[in-house]
């Protein structure tokens, strides 16, 4: 089994050293890196082939402005989101679901499509 590569980015000091303590216990986890330039993130995610990114949660709890980059340009990418105390944490990643309509009929595909969210 290869070992899930792992990325930091933006991690404050604390938050990083914590996070390198535990990745280097796990045999079936690898660090490949740590970035503190978002740009320099974009660019770390392919050289690395990462399977996980490691982000700092913003105080406000709103999803990090660079995973919509990220899962855009790395659709199979995990994010974890941590907040800088270590005590808050998200994933974000782009999923697609399937759902099979019991019976394409008017009315399921009608209710199918109406799920749609809208932005308001």
């Amino acid at each position: 089994m290869r070992a899930v590569k792992v990325l930091l980015a933006n991690q404050p000091l604390a938050a990083r050293q914590f996070l390198e303590a535990i990745f280097r216990q796990q045999s079936d986890v690898q660090l490949v890196g740590t970035v503190l330039d978002p740009i320099e993130l974009l660019i770390e995610v392919e050289h690395t082939e990462a399977d996980v990114v490691v982000i700092t949660l913003p105080d406000s709890g709103d999803i990090p402005g660079i995973c919509s980059h990220l899962l855009h340009q790395y659709p199979q990418l995990l994010i974890l989101a941590l907040s800088a105390d270590c005590q808050r944490a998200c994933t974000y990643q782009q999923v697609i679901a399937t759902e099979p309509l019991a019976v394409a009929s008017e009315e399921n595909i009608l209710l199918a499509i109406r799920r749609v969210p809208f932005a308001e």
